[in-house]
């Protein structure tokens, strides 16, 4: 199971998390596009340091929206949606082009991305709009029961899906991410990750919020890299992944 992680999501003198620190311990580097977070000279420092440490690398776009880092929900119309994505998805192509790395896939960040998983209408829109632009570019979706589902839709589309599971938060009883605003939305002690890094390694389930054991089928993990704590954190689940994986 790959490692995918957020970053490149500070914005000019304004740091935020530890690129450098936590890029050798994963496989994809998921990065702000600018809209959500970033700007052009972050953009391509994230690009080139990914592209020195061998990740993949994808576009993250979010909702216009700095001021709430891409985490609120916007009512935007079928055409605003296309063109946000095309916009954000196509800045980071064409400077990963110049910084010795290729763009293989998109993931949505935040709101946009609870949203698609909420909204089929937006998840088909945003599917269609991949394709549109390049159709070897994969999706990022998380994986819940429903993968199957999912996967006929992207065929349609003509889009490959990446599933995704999370490390560090929780689940509701239908497999979704809990509302970070709810008790329970994120964890935050070591063991708690852990724990939940193995579940999914050996049991291919996470469990929910109420107890109840969820199955999933993911082909990445998201892990964050904030601080020196979390940085330390992502490189024992990278040896966990790497030694219960073989």
């Amino acid at each position: 199971m790959k490692l995918n992680c957020d970053l490149g999501e500070s914005f000019s003198a304004w740091k935020m998390g530890m690129d450098e620190q936590v890029m050798p311990h994963i496989h994809m580097a998921n990065i702000a596009c600018g809209f959500h977070a970033s700007d052009p000279v972050i953009m391509e420092k994230t690009l080139k340091l990914a592209a020195e440490n061998n990740a993949e690398v994808g576009a993250h776009p979010g909702y216009p929206d700095l001021m709430g880092f891409g985490r609120r929900s916007m009512k935007c119309s079928t055409e605003e949606i296309r063109g946000l994505l095309l916009y954000q998805i196509s800045a980071l192509s064409g400077m990963a082009k110049v910084s010795g790395t290729q763009m293989s896939y998109v993931k949505p960040h935040g709101a946009l991305y609870n949203d698609m998983m909420r909204d089929e209408s937006l998840m088909k829109l945003i599917m269609e709009t991949i394709a549109e632009y390049d159709q070897s570019l994969k999706l990022v979706i998380q994986a819940t029961g429903k993968n199957d589902f999912y996967r006929d839709l992207a065929e349609k589309t003509g889009v490959k899906l990446l599933f995704e599971a999370f490390a560090d938060r929780g689940y509701d009883d239908k497999g979704l991410l809990l509302p970070r605003s709810e008790v329970g939305a994120v964890f935050n002690d070591k063991e708690s990750i852990l724990s939940r890094v193995r579940q999914l390694l050996l049991e291919g389930s996470v469990t929910s919020v109420t107890g109840q054991k969820i199955t999933l089928q993911p082909d990445t993990l998201c892990v964050h890299g904030d601080n020196e704590q979390s940085v330390q954190l992502v490189a024992e689940i990278r040896k966990a992944v790497d030694e219960l994986s073989n």
